[in-house]
């Protein structure tokens, strides 16, 4: 016999940054809440990505809500390590009331509750926070012919580091930060290229994290007071890639150049509108992901470009959910560290109120 489902003011879904930083500003306005996450230990996102992967801010510009983060030791911009040791830390010191694992599969509606229903049992929660993020529905665009490729496809979700790559022909697509990332270390054991839909452009050496948040929040600001945002076209008015050390060193030593994307995938590698064509071993897919919310598929919120139509971090079409840390759409930057942070705490003042 199943156990009878548990009251809570606000379930929190996912202890990844956002949960962490929603949890601490719930706590601190003295709410009733409970966050579930699928890991079976701390971290996150952040356990799985490969070990060389570096955030664009220095950790005194990467600290969620009342803990800074550590400078690591000499210094930099740190690594998924550093990060992971971080937020281990940040839910200990706090002592926030997670349960894990608890793999939440639906969320519905029952009265005048949400029914969060899980692995770990089933919660009626007033409100329900969805923090689960994006790093667990990775994206791969769909080119012809990507069934018949008798190499070897990853998704920058399944990599791990350039050592199974050695000696490899190896063909990295994608015009972003962890291609750029990836193809440095990649570039260094393997022969690489890049292809990539549009000139990647690197930022100028001094702009980091930092300015893009700053960015953000400002057309965010605009946006509300309805004035035209300054930067209309966001992080491609500045660049597209942040040059950290490694992706510096590759780009001194001609590494990041860059193709046109191929029109379709061959047995043995790519081909390009031209007619030419190239033999790579392995493709590696720096493509992004999307935002995680298949548990939330029985509340049928979703509009037509799939996402959630939202009023700051509230479903428009039900009050009593939240989201948090999918991006923009839920708070300037809040798919970041201090973004997260900064999006958590109006959010945690809107539950207040609600509740």
């Amino acid at each position: 016999m199943s156990a009878a489902p548990r009251p809570a003011d606000v379930v929190i879904i996912g202890a990844g940054q956002a949960g962490l930083a929603a949890g601490y500003h719930l706590r601190r306005a003295g709410a009733d809440f409970v966050i579930l996450d699928a890991q079976q230990v701390p971290g996150g996102a952040w356990q799985h990505a490969w070990p060389s992967l570096r955030l664009f801010s220095p950790a005194q510009y990467s600290s969620l809500p009342g803990r800074m983060m550590p400078i690591p030791a000499g210094g930099g911009y740190p690594d998924a390590a550093h990060v992971v040791a971080y937020l281990t830390d940040y839910e200990q010191r706090y002592r926030l009331p997670i349960i894990r694992p608890a793999t939440v599969r639906t969320v519905r509606r029952a009265g005048a509750r949400l029914a969060v229903e899980s692995s770990a049992g089933t919660w009626h929660a007033r409100i329900v926070v969805s923090a689960t993020g994006t790093w667990w529905r990775p994206f791969v665009p769909h080119y012809p012919g990507m069934r018949d490729f008798r190499g070897e496809q990853v998704h920058t979700a399944g990599y791990r580091g350039p050592e199974p790559f050695h000696g490899r022909r190896v063909l990295v697509v994608g015009g972003g930060n962890s291609a750029a990332q990836i193809l440095a270390e990649l570039s260094q054991v393997a022969q690489t290229t890049w292809a990539t839909l549009r000139p990647p452009r690197l930022l100028p050496d001094e702009v980091d994290g930092r300015a893009l948040f700053d960015l953000a929040t400002r057309r965010h600001r605009a946006t509300l007071a309805g004035q035209h945002p300054v930067g209309a076209g966001g992080i491609a008015d500045l660049g597209d890639i942040v040059a950290v050390a490694p992706v510096r060193e590759a780009r001194d030593r001609g590494a990041l150049k860059a193709e046109p994307m191929f029109s379709r995938i061959t047995t043995t590698g790519v081909a390009w509108a031209d007619g030419s064509a190239a033999a790579f071993d392995a493709i590696l897919w720096c493509t992004g992901f999307r935002p995680a919310l298949a548990h939330l598929a029985p509340l049928r919120l979703r509009g037509p470009s799939g996402l959630i139509g939202t009023d700051g971090t509230r479903a428009l079409a039900e009050p009593r959910l939240h989201l948090l840390g999918y991006g923009d759409w839920t708070g300037p930057a809040s798919a970041t560290l201090i973004g997260a942070g900064r999006t958590a705490r109006q959010l945690a003042g809107e539950i207040t109120a609600q509740l």
